[in-house]
Formats: C-alpha cells, sequence, structure tokens
C-alpha cells in the first residue's frame, strides 16, 4: 500500500536574505479549495526566543522514529501549520506517528491580523533549523504565513527549499490522536522546579517497560512499580524530546486516557503552549488506532459533511452540541459528524478550551474510507454475503462471520464486543473494533 500522496507544487519553497532579514517562503498544495487570501497572518513574535525553541523542539519530534527503518523515516518530514480563531497552531508526528506534537502560539504570544483562516505544510529541514537557531531574546521576529507562502523575517539567510509528500499516515494519526485527546482528563500539574524533578527519574536509555508517574511526598517521580491512581506511561524515553523546553516552562500539565490508551504533556510558557502526546508503547503510532471507526460506521449524508466542513472553516471551532442543538439533530448524529471529519484530519482538539478546532487539510471526503482499511474490509464482507446473524434479542447479538478458510464468532453485548478473530486475540479491542466486530455492527443497524 503506497503510504504517501505525491503533490506537484506550483513554485519552490525557497528562503532569500536581504539586508537584515531573513524571508522563509513554504509552497502548499490542495487537492480542494475553498475562499482564499494572500494572507493567513501578518504580524510580530512576541516571544519570538521560547517559540523558536518550540519549533526546534517540534522539529526534533518529526525528525524522530521509535519503530522505522532509516528509509522510512526519510519519508515523513512535512508538519502542518494552520492560522485562524487568533490563533497559530504547528503540529506534527513522529516518523513512527507514535508521538503527536503542537505549539499554540495563542493571542498574547503574537501580534498581528488574521484576514482569512487557512492551513499549509511546512519543511523541517537544515536551512529553517539554522534560521530559528539563530533567533536570539530581544531579536524583532515578523511572520507571515500565506496561500502560497510562509515568511520569517530574522537573521539573515537565504536557501530553497523543496517540495515533499504529505504522508496518509499522518492523517490517519490526525484522526485518532484528537479522540484520544477529547477523552483525556487532567491528572496533574507541576511547577517548573517539580517538572525538572520528574524528568530527572526518567531511566536511561530505550526504556521498554512501562512506568508509571507517582507522587511520593509531594515530589513526583516515574517508578516501574505501579501504583493506586498512577499514570501509565509507555515508551517513557520519547519524553525526552521535552528535555529542551523545561527551563523555559512556567508549568507542565498531563492528561491520561481513561483506559491508559495515551498520555498528554502540555509545557506553558505564557501564551505558548506545547503538547506532545505519546502512545500507550513506542511502537504504535497513533496511525494503527481504530478509535474513529465505531463513529464512522453511521452513514452521514456527504452535504452534512461539507456544511459542517464550511460552518467549522468560518468559525475555526467546532461544539458537536451546540451542532446538534442548532441544527435540531441528534448528538449521535453530531458526534458521528464529528468522527468524520477528524477523520479526514479536518477537526483538531485544544484540552485547555475542551473544545475541538478547525484545520483545514487538502483532502476530499472521498478519501475517509480509503484511510480506514478495516471499515472499508467490513463493507467487503457485507458486499459479499459473509455475515450472518445468529440471533438479535435482548440487546445481544450472535452472529458468523466467513473468513479465510475459517468462520469467526461474533458476540455483542451492552458491556463488550468480542471476536474470535486473531486481531481482537491479539488487543482485546483496545486498539479500535476489528473488521468481523464491524461488519456485525453495520448489518444490525441496518446502514
Amino acid at each position: 500500500m503506497n503510504e504517501s500522496l505525491i503533490y506537484h507544487y506550483d513554485t519552490a519553497s525557497k528562503v532569500s536574505r536581504s539586508a537584515g532579514s531573513e524571508e522563509l517562503f513554504l509552497a502548499r498544495y490542495s487537492e480542494v479549495e475553498k475562499r482564499e487570501a494572500p494572507v493567513y497572518f501578518q504580524g510580530t513574535l512576541l516571544q519570538p526566543f521560547v517559540t523558536a525553541r518550540c519549533l526546534l523542539t517540534l522539529s526534533k519530534v518529526v525528525q524522530s522514529s521509535f519503530s522505522m527503518s532509516p528509509f522510512d523515516m526519510s519519508l515523513f518530514k512535512d508538519p502542518v501549520v494552520t492560522a485562524g480563531n487568533e490563533k497559530l497552531r504547528f503540529e506534527g508526528f513522529s516518523h513512527c506517528a507514535g508521538v503527536y506534537a503542537r505549539l499554540d502560539i495563542r493571542p498574547g504570544a503574537h501580534s498581528g491580523e488574521f484576514p482569512v483562516a487557512g492551513t499549509t505544510n511546512v519543511d523541517f529541514n537544515q536551512p529553517m533549523l539554522s534560521a530559528l537557531s539563530s533567533i536570539v531574546k530581544g531579536q524583532e521576529v515578523s511572520l507571515s504565513i500565506g496561500r502560497k507562502d510562509v515568511t520569517l523575517q530574522a537573521g539573515e539567510n537565504k536557501v530553497t527549499e523543496r517540495k515533499v509528500p504529505l504522508p496518509v499516515k499522518w492523517i490517519k494519526g490526525f484522526a485518532s490522536v484528537q479522540v484520544f485527546l477529547s477523552e483525556a482528563e487532567k491528572a496533574h500539574q507541576f511547577n517548573r522546579v517539580q517538572t525538572l524533578q520528574l524528568f530527572q527519574s526518567i531511566p536511561r536509555g530505550v526504556v521498554k517497560a512501562d512506568h508509571y508517574l507517582v507522587v511520593r511526598g509531594g515530589k513526583p517521580v516515574f517508578s516501574p512499580v505501579a501504583a493506586s491512581n498512577a499514570v501509565c506511561v509507555g515508551g517513557i524515553h520519547r519524553l525526552r524530546l521535552l528535555e529542551p523546553l523545561l527551563p523555559l516552562a512556567d508549568e507542565l500539565r498531563i492528561y491520561a486516557h481513561p483506559a491508559m490508551q495515551s498520555t498528554t504533556w502540555q509545557l506553558y510558557f505564557g501564551g505558548l503552549t506545547f503538547t506532545l502526546s505519546l502512545s500507550r508503547e513506542a511502537w504504535r503510532g497513533f496511525s494503527g488506532e481504530g478509535a474513529v471507526l465505531d463513529a464512522l460506521m453511521a452513514d452521514v449524508p456527504d452535504a452534512w459533511i461539507e456544511a459542517v466542513d464550511n460552518y467549522g472553516y468560518t468559525n475555526q471551532t467546532f461544539n458537536a452540541s451546540l451542532l446538534a442543538v442548532n441544527e435540531n439533530i441528534s448528538f449521535a448524529a453530531a458526534d458521528n459528524i464529528t468522527a468524520k471529519l477528524a477523520a479526514i484530519g479536518l477537526l483538531g482538539f485544544d484540552t485547555d478550551e475542551n473544545s475541538f478546532f478547525y484545520r483545514r487539510l487538502p483532502f476530499k471526503l472521498s478519501r475517509i474510507m480509503s484511510l480506514h482499511p478495516r471499515m472499508k474490509d467490513a463493507e467487503k464482507l457485507l458486499a459479499e454475503n459473509k455475515v450472518s446473524i445468529i440471533s438479535d434479542a435482548g440487546g445481544r447479538v450472535d452472529a458468523r462471520v466467513e473468513g479465510s478458510g475459517v468462520t469467526h464468532t461474533v458476540l455483542l453485548d451492552e458491556n463488550q464486543e468480542r471476536c474470535t478473530c486473531t486481531w481482537y486475540s491479539r488487543h482485546q479491542g483496545e486498539r479500535g473494533p476489528c473488521k468481523h466486530v464491524l461488519a456485525v455492527k453495520k448489518m444490525v443497524s441496518g446502514s
């Protein structure tokens, strides 16, 4: 399966040097177009030094991998920047898609105008890293994010950046990580001293065993021993990506998924917030999770998706409950619309505001199915009449699904979904339903 979409940009990205200033222009591409404007944001950075350090840390996330070969790593290096609703958001995944990072530049950390909202792709190659590294405290830095370019003015440099593929794996990751973020609960909040103490307890080297965040005598530490109310962290060595930012941060807030399928670590620097989300284990990418599959089962007319997409584009926020009330639709339908928008990368989630934000990525609605092979396989099972319902009564469903040389048993009730296939045996439902469960649920629902 081809994991990248190759785009042909109209122009090459470049950085030009002039007296006392540097201008970084980054090309963008889109399959779909809405109302365009030359500039999405134009203004100055009010915390340029810290902003630069955050972007350098984001670049380290984008350049890192915890389960991929060097060849695979070379294909993934294209973060996303969104301007809208008085905020700038830079996002990216590690090569393996198991680490998600985002820098939010909020009002107070920038001064400028947002003529219209938009999203573009940004290279993190050596010329940009050098430009960011050269920014010092007190230096005046301006930033412009436009329809065809992104301009960073600071210092003197001149380089040309080349277009890169936008990986499909990232779009799948964007879908799942937002679900985990929306379900996460705040577990801890530490000041700078406590945060530095905590990170000093990270074991050296690659850590394969789970570790647990516990508080002993008012001091937070990581321990290999589980305790009540502890936060479980898999692949804890990945947290070292945050170490360069710790001396600059005012505080750290930690969010944990109720089933410990992910943890989110947020550092705060005045008007800046840096978010790092870790998948359950280092080898698991968010792109392989099935967090949105259940919600994607129900049929929602494309017209609804298009309408809400346009609503999000205009308002830059998305509240499923308000959508249901204002448009007189069911909460379940609103949730399914949310899932479908997230599934194609159009929604992100802000834990501070406890709400979704709109992210305009260049993908058509028709791409949803191709991004979720389990859903596609479930549709195929139904089309080939390989699903048989044995009984459906009292909230319990007993079904048989034909496989390759074997017939699987699927049992559904109010508390659990079970299947005799290898996928369910391996993951026990922790990575979303298998294709057999999806097919049975879709047949029972009649959608």
